[in-house]
């Protein structure tokens, strides 16, 4: 109970500086905050801050998870994954293009995107069968 109460005292300060540095950027205008990016820096410290303890409670959390829980369907589930991956990659063309600001996009990085956009489809697609078949099994019972 101690962390909770903890954790909502960070909450609020975190809150509370968050909008102490929205109402310095609101307070100089947005010509000043485009020309100089005069008070930004505190709100971005504030969005580092918060995604920082974010990131460092889901690892704590993942990795206690996996200790105490049964390890080989961790495993089951991250090979899916993997696998998911694979397939993605190897659906993927890895096409060199021109990107908007005049860059070029290596085929290396397009192949990539690709994986990325690919392995999306999958798992949503995934997702909705899992759900409309979990929908017919309700159902049908």
């Amino acid at each position: 109970m101690a962390l909770h109460k903890i954790l909502k005292i960070v909450a609020l300060l975190l809150g509370i500086a968050g909008v102490i540095f929205l109402a310095m950027i609101i307070a100089k205008g947005d010509e000043v905050v485009i020309a100089t990016g005069e008070g930004v820096d505190g709100f971005l410290y504030i969005a580092y801050i918060t995604f920082a303890i974010t990131i460092a409670f889901v690892l704590f959390f993942v990795i206690k998870g996996i200790f105490s829980g049964n390890i080989k369907n961790t495993l089951i589930s991250v090979g899916a994954f993997l696998l998911v991956v694979l397939i993605a990659y190897v659906l993927a063309e890895g096409n060199p293009m021109t990107m908007q600001e005049g860059k070029m996009l290596s085929a290396s990085s397009s192949k990539w995107v690709g994986t990325g956009l690919y392995a999306f489809y999958i798992l949503a697609l995934l997702a909705v069968g899992a759900m409309v078949f979990g929908g017919i099994k309700k159902v049908t019972k």
